[in-house]
């Protein structure tokens, strides 16, 4: 019987030098789920990864996957994930579907096996049509799709995605989301980095946010964001001058007030009374908004606005 959690970390390090990348951490990945990690730059979420697929190795601590210890079996696990990098790395000189049958060369698949196996998962990723042509003719969101039926030529228990849907329309983002949909409801395990918060909302059944090599909250998308901010925020975007003092006394029946160069958060539990009392101000019309609280707004409170290199 496959175990119930496919990932356990308790107290996982990871030092470089002077450097701690990772600090004490501790999460559970239960099977055939969709588990996130997200943090801004350097917050230590993609040396995580790596070590969960046997690329680097933990400093300390425990860490187990399929029930099976990394620093004792590396090469078993490594045969049972599958890994999508960040930076495409696709041969642009080579078809489409040679790129796949060079890569199941990796994994020992005889030849008759790697080609019906390659031409399923184009046709699972909506590439069966470009097969016979060169990588440098697909688009962004075809080399990402195809990257991803490469990380599935092992029939992976376990696929890692770094940041899966970097630079793709919306159009392409959803086509690789409703993939990763389909592979989750055939009991495979994701664990995904991204930048996009509603990529996270979407996809992962749980999530951790990260910064500076720490676990800062942990559950789903709906807990982390119903413990971390306000069900709503009223934005008023580039309040005139002469509005900001009443804007000031009116902060006093919200729970938090944010103000950035270009518009003010309202965080609240009572939206349309907050609302109200703005449109009663000499406010631009249509700059009052109201909203949900989200991902984006738990994320920003506890990493921070500032840009990070």
């Amino acid at each position: 019987m496959p175990p119930s959690v496919a990932v356990v970390a308790r107290d996982l390090t990871k030092r470089y030098r002077d450097l701690e990348a990772v600090r004490s951490i501790s999460f559970d990945v239960p099977a055939e789920t969709c588990f996130g990690f997200l943090g801004p730059n350097g917050a230590g979420k993609t040396t995580t990864m790596r070590m969960i697929s046997c690329a680097l190795p933990p400093t300390s601590g425990r860490l187990d996957v399929l029930g099976i210890p990394v620093t004792e079996h590396p090469r078993w696990v490594k045969s049972r994930m599958g890994v999508v990098a960040q930076e495409d790395n696709l041969d642009e000189e080579i078809t489409v579907l040679d790129n796949l049958l060079i890569h199941a060369r990796y994994y020992g698949l005889k030849s008759k096996t790697a080609r019906s196996t390659a031409l399923e998962l184009l046709e699972f990723m909506e590439l069966i049509e470009k097969k016979d042509r060169e990588i440098r003719e697909l688009s962004g969101g075809m080399k990402r799709r195809l990257m991803i039926a490469r990380g599935l030529l092992n029939a992976p228990e376990i696929l890692v995605l770094d940041e899966p849907t970097t630079g793709l329309d919306p159009q392409a983002r959803h086509l690789v989301w409703e993939r990763l949909r389909s592979l989750k409801r055939r009991g495979v395990t994701l664990l995904l980095t991204t930048h996009y918060m509603e990529e996270a909302a979407q996809l992962c059944d749980r999530l951790v946010i990260m910064d500076q090599g720490r676990i800062l909250v942990e559950g789903s998308p709906r807990e982390v964001v119903a413990r971390h901010t306000s069900p709503e925020v009223v934005e008023v975007f580039e309040p005139p001058p002469d509005a900001q003092g009443q804007l000031d006394s009116i902060g006093d029946l919200a729970q938090r007030v944010e103000k950035l160069a270009d518009r003010w958060l309202f965080y609240t539990h009572d939206g349309d009374v907050l609302r109200e009392k703005m449109r009663a101000l000499a406010l631009p019309p249509g700059s009052v908004w109201l909203r949900g609280g989200t991902l984006e707004d738990v994320f920003l409170a506890l990493t921070g606005r500032g840009l990070l290199d």
